[in-house]
């Protein structure tokens, strides 16, 4: 039976393996985490995630486990609303969505469904990999050697198996001179409420605090601002100062949220960058998720192309008959590449102003931007807004 190796328990890499699994191939998954990763940011099921998910027969599972979103607020730094967009606003395709649910919730309803079908190896990852006569011979950190068919790096912007394949994240990295910080947040009774609603508050400075609904009982908090470079993502109290120095004279709820960002065991740090590769396969090593085409965080359809491209890398492996026929591998390679290529490209083109809307520089800016939200939402031009976001990220049957 062919073997494959799929490196990173994401939604991309438990997706494809879950769909491999099915298909009769010898799964196997390695994290480098020692278990599933908890918490994450809300993801979003527009597009081609529910066409997806049914097909799995995973949609209702997921959809039970959706959070209470009921829009997007903009307010200043006492609190008070300067502009609202709800999840209602342009035919359901605004600014946050109904169909919005924790990444960590959407991972562990993929992973349970593979099952005995796919073996998972936690706290593991790949240290060489070497092209054999008849596959890949892969060195783990901890597990012994084995030789796989194939190996699909689906471990995210900061891939591994891209670096070791293909080269240095540096040169395929596209930065947008953004960082973003992310945590969970537990409620206490001093906490304000969000109430369903995804609040930012904009600071001059390109700076940015967010909060948003996450499970009962907590919230999903954010920092967004202007960085190049950022402490090593090992040295946590670099990041917290980093985070206290940006955001020191920022309002509304920072000061409680910098304080709570420290008692986090999520807590994440990272560039809001895209990854732009010329090929997506060498040999049989390919690349899937994050790991080949990263759009960022600001595209809004990460999940999208994650869950859109495990099912393209699937179908072509199957359809090039590559579980009898091996040698047609690299043809199921191309054809997967041929059919995300485009989706991967207009994702990428994200929506004119996104990274200057996402943290405006000035105070001018600041309301010029909520002045703008409020206006898109009034005709005329909500008609014309409501066609432009039916368009964005919209996919086709999976």
């Amino acid at each position: 039976m062919p073997r494959v190796l799929v490196v990173g328990a994401g939604i991309a890499g438990d997706t494809v393996a879950l769909m491999l699994g099915r298909a009769g191939w010898e799964v196997t998954v390695a994290e480098i985490a020692p278990e599933l990763r908890g918490g994450g940011q809300s993801v979003d099921l527009r597009g081609d995630c529910r066409a997806v998910l049914d097909r799995l027969g995973l949609l209702d599972e997921v959809l039970a486990r959706l959070v209470d979103q009921r829009g997007a607020a903009w307010v200043d730094g006492d609190g008070r609303r300067l502009a609202e967009m709800p999840v209602e606003a342009f035919g359901g395709n605004g600014y946050v969505s109904k169909e919005e649910l924790l990444r960590s919730d959407l991972a562990r309803v993929l992973h349970d469904a593979a099952g005995a079908q796919v073996t998972h190896l936690f706290g593991e990852t790949v240290e060489a990999l070497e092209d054999a006569p008849n596959g890949v011979s892969v060195r783990f950190r901890h597990a012994p050697p084995a030789e796989f068919d194939l190996v699909i790096g689906a471990d995210g912007a900061h891939s591994r198996v891209r670096r070791l394949r293909f080269g240095p994240e540096e040169v395929f990295r596209r930065q947008l001179g953004l960082a973003h910080a992310w945590f969970t947040m537990d409620e206490t009774p001093a906490t304000p409420p969000v109430d369903g609603w995804f609040l930012t508050h904009n600071a001059p400075g390109s700076r940015s605090v967010e909060a948003r609904p996450g499970h009962p009982g907590q919230q999903e908090i954010g920092f967004t601002f202007a960085a190049a470079t950022l402490p090593p993502r090992r040295d946590r109290e670099a990041q917290f100062a980093l985070l206290d120095q940006v955001f020191a004279d920022v309002g509304w709820r920072t000061r409680e949220l910098l304080a709570a960002a420290r008692q986090a065991p999520d807590f994440a740090l990272d560039t809001l960058d895209q990854i732009q590769l010329p090929k997506w396969s060498d040999g049989r090593v390919v690349l899937l998720g994050d790991s080949a085409w990263c759009a960022s965080p600001l595209s809004g359809l990460g999940t999208a192309l994650a869950l859109r491209g495990a099912a393209a890398l699937a179908d072509a492996v199957e359809a090039a008959d590559a579980l009898r026929l091996p040698h047609r591998l690299s043809d199921a390679l191309t054809a997967y590449e041929s059919a995300m290529r485009p989706r991967v490209r207009d994702a990428q083109r994200l929506f004119p102003g996104r990274v200057r809307q996402a943290a405006p520089r000035t105070g001018l800016g600041i309301h010029t931007v909520a002045w703008l939200i409020r206006q898109i939402q009034k005709p005329p031009l909500a008609k014309t807004f409501t066609r432009l976001a039916a368009g964005h990220g919209q996919g086709q049957p999976a």
